[in-house]
């Protein structure tokens, strides 16, 4: 058996009112080394050893053994897998999509499974449930996505979107995705819909027609989850208008608490600026990853299973 890398970028998802729906890959990641162990272990940083199991508890373990399960393999080889992670746990950022997407990958790699995008995204979708950030994490750019448990479509758009920043206003505190789920209506009136939906179909045709001023005008004008979502982040309010004059528009990554304001032009003096303003926010120039999951074989070490 071999040694590989993996790498998965973070996500960044609905990008406004493309709920549930459209997400972008972003120039942070998440890096699995991977070696051939006597048994299962997973290292990571120690900042997120609360939240993140070493055992075959972790995520990824367990989306490597679904996707084994999957094509007819009832358990996989044990390795030894050391994460290294930029991305901030529960933040908004795509850190359980990485760990959803980094497993496929691993289980693909160890058994030669040969899995094309597609094949992966189906898998990521039926752990997740919806395919707003495990689609870019896998294809990058940014995803169009439908899946309702029968049927996947998905469009890539990746032209144009390398020139923009997508600044992440990252604030110091977790926020679960269930809380902030539950902060949704379970309806809505049928014309607030429509037009919700209306403004959804806009922001496509503009990152479409790389119009990202009409694009980044739609970021704003959510009414799916921003208005719910937005009184658990203390800092929202006070992050729009700062950022108002200078980015093209403003959403909540996910199910936050993490921010991203979208700017065709950023320089260092903005974000110096920024971040004196939100000392307890981590300020984050990202760009557009546009290669999503990748993998590098490698050489083993002489690490034992439970070194970290």
């Amino acid at each position: 058996m071999n040694a590989f890398q993996i790498q998965v970028p973070a996500t960044s998802a609905n990008l406004g009112p493309g709920f549930d729906s459209i997400g972008i890959a972003l120039s942070l990641y998440v890096t699995l080394h991977c070696e051939p162990a006597e048994e299962w272990f997973f290292s990571v940083p120690e900042q997120d050893r609360a939240h993140i199991p070493s055992g075959k508890n972790n995520l990824i373990y367990k989306s490597a053994l679904y996707t084994a399960n999957a094509y007819d393999y009832d358990s996989l080889p044990a390795y030894h897998v050391r994460a290294v992670n930029d991305v901030p746990v529960s933040r908004g950022l795509g850190s359980s999509s990485t760990a959803v997407v980094g497993g496929i990958e691993l289980a693909n790699q160890i058994l030669d499974l040969q899995l094309s995008d597609y094949e992966k995204v189906r898998l990521a979708c039926a752990i997740e449930g919806h395919p707003d950030n495990v689609a870019p994490a896998i294809c990058g750019g940014i995803m169009i996505s439908s899946y309702d448990r029968n049927e996947l479509d998905y469009v890539r758009f990746t032209d144009g979107v390398e020139i923009l920043t997508w600044l992440a206003i990252v604030p110091g505190y977790h926020l679960e995705t269930e809380k902030a789920r539950q902060l949704l209506p379970r309806s809505i009136d049928y014309k607030d819909g429509v037009h919700s939906s209306a403004k959804a179909n806009v922001l496509v045709a503009a990152l479409a027609a790389k119009d990202w001023k009409l694009a980044g005008k739609m970021m704003t004008r959510d009414q799916w989850h921003q208005p719910y979502r937005k009184q658990l982040i203390s800092e929202f309010d006070l992050v729009q208008e700062s950022v108002r004059e200078d980015a093209l528009g403003l959403y909540i990554s996910g199910a936050g608490p993490t921010m991203i304001a979208l700017y065709d032009g950023f320089d260092i003096q903005q974000k110096e600026n920024l971040q004196s303003l939100f000392p307890e926010c981590s300020i984050l120039p990202l760009k557009a990853d546009v290669d999503g999951i990748t993998v590098e074989q490698k050489e083993c070490s002489k690490r034992t299973p439970l070194e970290s």
